[in-house]
């Protein structure tokens, strides 16, 4: 039998839940007393090289309402959250010190930045444990049909039919609550958004995403997505809207930061097509995971590819970048309204419909012929729900360097009225009087 440890972390990063959580899992059954950190990494919040902030005032918000659920959560799983301002190569050490840890219990990321941070802290660190896990998927990396990462097709359907056919979905995990016994002293304060160097805000009435950070709001979500109005069950159809909360679940900005598992939300849609029905539209959901997961696996297979200029197909493109047209593309002021719609909606609220997405980023890399690159990284800034893997996955693909087999532009006139047949969505974003 394996020996358990005496006392070990469990270093949170994008798996802020105590549901179905892996780490977390693994640390309470191995180990006699468990930790658990948190650290706002200043890197995360400082300026980028192109004049703003890595993470903009509305993900930092979601993030710190995020990070009090979960202390609240272990809290009553009598696991104390040590929450930090500060770089976790600074923190870590001195945790390991004041508390004797033997063992690191941690959700696995492979793209650089993560990567650096978690390489530079094994170097440092002698005789420690170190327990990471995949723990970001629909379908675990040990169940897919591949052998190996490099063999995973670029052509999504191709990926989507192997893995429905042969993978079974992992079950989730509930962790054990741990004796009162193992709550630490913990005087360690959740920085306010005037600590991470933002003004407090209020976000405009008229969002599309009027939720909060945390758990127990995206177990809220679905529990009112799905069982209250039943609007699941019209998921397909409506998935494309661009006015109001329920057109689409919502869930992306809690799975992007790990609030929620991807297997959480998978058991509750075959909950939901046992007890109410299945159709289209409930399939279509744990679809849209499947393209989730697939731009993780694209990630793991091309690396920092991912993030370069010609992307994972090595293409070169004329590719431009004038300031100005920087400024009218995030300010909305095009000669497309409905792109200018979808840039003052992101600009106001931190939020864009993934039609819009499509569509502003079509207008930018396609019709423009800017660098995708500093439209990526505007996204990454802008938006709560920002996921790495999604966020570069899409903007490749949408800049035609990336896995779309077809290399399409949209027609975005013919965009808007497909989808704003009745122009409310620009007239709602465009009307300064309603500002």
């Amino acid at each position: 039998m394996q020996k358990k440890q005496k006392t070990s972390l469990v270093w949170f990063r994008n798996d802020l839940r105590v549901n179905d959580q892996t780490a977390l899992y693994q640390a309470v059954k191995e180990s006699e007393q468990v930790i658990a950190l948190y650290c706002f990494d200043p890197r995360h919040f400082a300026e980028t090289e192109y004049g703003f902030k890595k993470t903009e005032k509305f993900r930092a918000k979601f993030l710190m309402e995020t990070i009090q659920e979960l202390r609240h959560n272990l809290q009553q799983q009598q696991i104390s959250l040590l929450v930090y301002l500060e770089k976790p190569e600074v923190t870590i050490p001195k945790l390991i010190t004041d508390y004797n840890i033997e063992a690191i219990y941690l959700q696995k990321e492979w793209t650089s930045e993560e990567t650096a941070v978690t390489d530079a802290l094994k170097s440092a660190l002698k005789n420690i444990t170190w327990q990471e896990t995949y723990d970001q998927f629909l379908f675990h990396p040990e169940d897919i049909p591949y052998t190996e990462f490099k063999k995973i097709p670029e052509v999504f359907t191709e990926f989507r039919k192997q893995c429905e056919k042969t993978v079974r979905v992992k079950s989730r995990l509930e962790t054990p609550k741990l004796p009162d016994s193992n709550l630490v002293e913990n005087t360690t304060v959740i920085p306010s958004l005037t600590d991470l160097g933002y003004e407090v805000f209020e976000t405009p009435p008229k969002t599309a995403f009027p939720f909060q950070g945390g758990e127990n709001q995206a177990l809220a979500r679905i529990e009112a997505y799905f069982w209250e109005t039943k609007k699941l069950s019209v998921y397909k159809k409506t998935r494309n809207g661009l006015v109001g909360k329920d057109y689409s679940s919502k869930l992306s900005a809690w799975l992007a930061n790990g609030s929620i598992s991807a297997r959480t939300i998978y058991w509750e849609v075959k909950r939901y097509e046992k007890e109410i029905g299945a159709n289209e539209d409930t399939y279509w959901l744990i679809f849209e995971l499947i393209w989730r997961d697939y731009f993780k696996y694209i990630s793991l297979k091309h690396g920092n590819k991912i993030f370069q200029l010609q992307g994972i197909l090595g293409k070169n493109y004329d590719w431009k970048f004038h300031p100005k047209a920087f400024q009218q593309w995030t300010n909305g002021q095009t000669k497309e309204p409905f792109v200018n719609a979808n840039m003052i909606e992101l600009q106001q609220t931190g939020w864009m419909s993934n039609r819009g997405r499509q569509n502003v980023a079509s207008f930018w890399a396609k019709e423009w012929e800017q660098d995708w690159r500093i439209a990526a990284a505007y996204f990454e800034s802008m938006l709560i729900d920002y996921d790495v893997h999604s966020n570069y996955g899409n903007w490749i693909y949408n800049s035609g360097v990336g896995n779309d087999p077809r290399d399409r532009k949209f027609n975005i006139k013919r965009q808007a009225e497909m989808y704003d047949s009745n122009g409310a969505f620009q007239k709602l974003w465009l009307q300064t009087s309603l500002f």
